[in-house]
């Protein structure tokens, strides 16, 4: 009898989710060709999608792909009827006039979002008359970047359908010899992939069949989704490197073999303020023990944790010996979060422990980590950069790895180019500490300090001097040489090694010409690493010399038609002269005001309490209250406690007999309209008794199609027709649940009360099938009893406490332990306290809070790829406060609004902490209405 409860009321969920799914039939892709040159290590990659209207009428097409985002998009066109339409290259303020006409339009803008670690949306869409085609071609160039010994080219495919002709062709060029080649990622299917490696050279053909990309570990039914990535490296030596030279310029790969590495003097900075609470402190500790123990006997190090104060381990810096080791250990072990955080004072007392332990013939480091603004001690960012820069004085480098989108990128960016360094962002994922441990490899092994990279006969050169160069990298100059004269340009490097100074050059004197065959990439490989350079030194400057630094950026941008963050790239569509602005973000940076495709950023949390309490004055009395939250969620006590208070009653089978909810929740009208359908919606939902827990006769699966709005049931099973008679199930009294919206740049979050217990539309992807819904139980605390994610139109997957249950077509399979399960391309892992769903470029995290009977489940989004994602889940609040007397107001969307300060419980962490909050009403808090959310 249970079974058959929770199959019926799981079909009421899939309904509702299936009905949201965006309808491809209207287009067909029948040609998807991949090309990639790579030659010097610098890679042009074409993707070019063919795509056919197969309707009687006229219907918007979508391009859809994503780019490395190191990439600079070069070049965009579409072919129709016999018609060219390119995109140009403007710098942004030219084109700002055209971005904001297209938006005031409706139109599309700010094409261009940020998808993940590696990842770069691109995204645009026309009309197509009846049975016609269109063609997109779409350009990017990369300079391939040596880490660990190796070098990748990373691929995304996503047609999302399966194509007749799908190609991906792979050519590689190398002077000095490619030492090996190997392909994997989502996509690598042995029986379709053709490599080819002749000594420079290497070919890769991947041409799967139809069959063949439903198959593979990122394909399914509606195609591929996922990676192919080519590993290489080449071959090297001892000496001078590889300098390729055509038609006045010159690139030059510096990267010696056969060196003693040197030893090193490391100081690790770990933040361990409040915000690191949870897994994050957690996954640093693990990572701070897996790099103690790659620590060389040779090397000193030295550990150092934050807050508002300072703690050391040992006050100097040791040897990596074992005994030190393990005493690391176990202080590491013991790192525990609290407090504020004072990044000033953590940096300078790094660098003084490294000043007053210089050792000679060794390599010096620090590395801070942190997940947050300082918000105690010095706390103004250029006066903490001033200090950094003074204490470090051009030492040694300082690397600093924010950890999450809660922390000032820009500013650990700035501090870190200030002091020969670099920043990386630490994603808040399951891998976080392998994160950590990956970067801390890159520079585990210093083999030269103090490099310097000379050209006489050269000019117009890209940075030439290096503080250190790490085994596994690699140094890249390129330039101009003076008048074209080879004859006269002569190369050279002086560093020093673990134990002297070393020259490297050319024993002829001179470097020969390779030729003029590639004049045109040499001088791009130029242009592309001096734009990069220029990029980051703006943010060093200020005043003239950053305009002039900016205005260089712009032009070399311009010349050679790069998208940048200077530049826009303006594409003029056929119908009626319509403009489409494409815009490439910084790292973290929000979308465009406007953008139809917004970009989902990654700060921006909404989290969810729950409480024993009277609804307040803004809530929607007698309506299915509603949250609005965005990358976590957290339930709570509303009354400032974080415990589960109350007892819990008893579960009903469902809501409220009679009342029907919109499967589509942002409309009211009982049928939903998507790509010219109309889809009509069964009012029928949640949860009923039925004999037969299967539904199924003479082998025939029966469809449960709209079934369960809170009603037991007496099914009869014959081959076509089910019989249901309805009973009114009782009324359960309705409960407040507070919500706490966690918003953009502001330190206290919103809240707000509904009322009634829901069903909710937590995150839906309109280009893609992805979906997740959660049903709300109807007690005081209750959570989330079920979560259902519908991976593709015949995959699901239903999460409760204390099962998770696949269904992929008629096939229903439950999972009650901990082994890894596998549902398409997902993977879905079950630990004691949290359910890890992650596939592609999403990662969602459902934690299991409460205990034994009271256990619930409240889902976090770690990650998520789509930059127009609806739902809940998708949601990132901004506000500004408007200080009044006796009260105050906060302005949202240029509305002001009453509130009140009061608190409520996190349950998005655990265990959760009790956060003070401003109180509004739901509508104003979500700035639309409540039934927008309600499935």
């Amino acid at each position: 009898m249970e079974r058959a409860v929770l199959q019926i009321t799981l079909f009421g969920l899939l309904l509702a989710l299936a009905a949201t799914q965006p309808n491809k039939d209207n287009w067909d892709i029948y040609s998807f060709h991949i090309n990639s040159t790579v030659t010097s290590r610098y890679a042009t990659t074409v993707i070019t999608s063919r795509m056919a209207n197969r309707m009687d009428e006229s219907k918007e097409i979508e391009f859809h792909v994503r780019i490395p985002k190191n990439a600079f998009i070069s070049k965009f066109r579409m072919f129709i009827d016999g018609q060219v339409y390119d995109g140009v290259v403007k710098g942004k303020e030219k084109a700002r006039q055209q971005y904001t006409e297209a938006v005031s339009r409706g139109q599309s803008a700010g094409l261009v979002s940020s998808v993940g670690r590696t990842l770069e949306e691109f995204k645009t869409s026309v009309t197509v008359a009846a049975h016609k085609k269109v063609t997109f071609e779409l350009t990017y160039e990369e300079l391939l970047k040596r880490r660990l010994g190796k070098y990748e080219l990373q691929i995304h495919a996503r047609p999302m359908q399966p194509v007749k002709s799908f190609k991906v062709d792979v050519h590689i060029h190398e002077k000095s010899g490619i030492n090996f080649v190997e392909v994997k990622g989502g996509l690598a299917l042995a029986d379709a992939i053709n490599k080819t490696h002749a000594d420079n050279e290497v070919w890769v053909n991947f041409y799967p069949t139809e069959d063949q990309q439903k198959t593979c570990t990122s394909c399914g039914e509606q195609g591929m989704n996922g990676d192919l990535v080519i590993v290489y490296d080449v071959n090297r030596d001892s000496g001078l490197g590889d300098i390729k030279t055509s038609a006045g310029y010159f690139v030059h790969h510096f990267a010696p073999s056969s060196l003693t590495p040197i030893s090193k003097n490391v100081v690790f900075l770990i933040d361990r303020s409040g915000s690191m609470h949870g897994k994050k402190i957690r996954q640093t500790r693990l990572a701070l023990i897996h790099i103690l123990n790659d620590l060389s006997e040779d090397d000193h190090f030295g550990l150092i944790t934050f807050d508002g104060s300072i703690s050391y381990w040992k006050r100097e810096l040791v040897q990596a010996n074992q005994r030190n080791l393990e005493s690391a250990k176990i202080f590491s072990e013991d790192i525990r979060e609290s407090g504020s955080t004072n990044i000033n004072s953590a940096v300078l007392e790094g660098a003084s422990m490294l000043n007053a332990h210089p050792r000679e013939d060794s390599a010096s480091i620090l590395i801070l980590l942190t997940d947050g603004d300082p918000t105690t001690g010095v706390t103004n960012l250029e006066e903490i950069q001033s200090n950094v820069r003074v204490a470090i004085a051009d030492k040694f480098p300082l690397y600093c790895l924010g950890f999450g989108f809660d922390v000032n990128f820009e500013f650990l960016e700035k501090m870190s180019l200030q002091n020969n360094g670099v920043a990386r962002r630490i994603y808040e994922d399951s891998d976080a500490d392998l994160q950590l441990k990956g970067f801390y490899e890159e520079v585990a092994t210093p083999l030269l300090i103090d490099v310097t990279m000379s050209y006489n006969g050269g000019t117009n050169l890209t940075q030439t001097e290096f503080s250190q160069y790490y085994n596994g990298s690699e140094i890249v100059v390129a330039g101009k040489i003076t008048d074209n004269d080879i004859g006269t340009f002569t190369p050279q490097v002086i560093a020093i090694s673990s134990s002297k100074k070393m020259t490297f050059s050319n024993p002829n004197g001179t470097v020969e010409s390779t030729g003029t065959e590639s004049a045109d990439h040499i001088q791009r490989v130029w242009a592309y690493l001096t734009v990069k350079q220029l990029l980051k030194k703006e943010l060093l400057l200020s005043g003239a010399e950053k305009e002039n630094v900016k205005r260089e950026a712009l032009e070399l941008s311009l010349k050679y038609s790069f998208v940048t963050p200077l530049t826009s790239m303006v594409v003029t569509k056929p119908e009626g002269g319509e403009t489409e602005v494409l815009h490439k973000p910084k790292e973290g940076e929000a979308p465009q005001t406007g953008s139809r495709h917004q970009n989902i950023a990654y700060s921006g949390t909404v989290m969810h309490t729950f409480g024993a309490r009277q609804a307040s004055p803004g809530a929607r009395q007698g309506l299915p209250g509603t949250p609005a939250y965005g990358r976590g969620l957290g339930l709570g006590s509303a009354s400032g406690s974080a415990s589960d208070s109350g007892s819990r009653l008893t579960k009903l089978n469902a809501g409220r007999a009679g009342r029907v909810f919109s499967v589509f929740s942002t409309q009211s009208d009982p049928t939903m309209t998507q790509r010219g359908h109309t889809v009509p919606l069964v009012g029928l939902g949640l949860g009923f008794h039925a004999q037969d827990p299967t539904m199924t006769q003479h082998d025939h699966t029966v469809p449960l199609v709209g079934l369960g709005l809170g009603f037991h049931a007496q099914v009869d099973v014959a081959p076509t027709q089910v019989h249901a008679t309805i009973v009114p199930a009782t009324d359960n009294i309705p409960v407040s649940h507070r919500f706490l919206l966690k918003t953009e740049n502001q330190s206290i979050p919103l809240c707000f009360d509904v009322t009634g217990d829901v069903r909710l539309k937590l995150l839906h992807h309109p280009t893609s099938e992805l979906s997740v819904h959660g049903e709300l139980d109807s007690v005081t605390n209750g959570g989330f009893t079920r979560i259902v994610i519908q991976l593709n139109a015949d995959l699901y997957v239903d999460v409760e406490v204390n099962k998770i249950t696949v269904i992929e077509g008629s096939r229903m399979t439950h999972h009650t332990g901990q082994d890894p399960i596998t549902a398409g391309s997902w993977t879905i892992i079950r630990r004691d306290k949290d359910i890890d769903v992650a596939g592609g470029d999403t990662h969602l995290v459902i934690l299991i809070q409460g205990k034994d009977a009271q256990s619930f489940l409240w889902p976090v989004l770690r990650q998520q790829s789509s930059d127009s994602a609806e739902g809940i889940l998708a949601l990132n609040p901004v506000y500004e406060e408007v200080p009044q007397t006796p009260t105050t107001k906060l302005r949202i969307k240029d509305q002001e609004n009453d509130v009140t300060r009061d608190n409520a419980a996190d349950y998005s962490i655990s265990p959760p902490l009790t956060l003070d909050c401003w109180l509004l009403s739901a509508d104003s808090a979500l700035q639309r209405r409540l039934e927008a959310f309600i499935v």
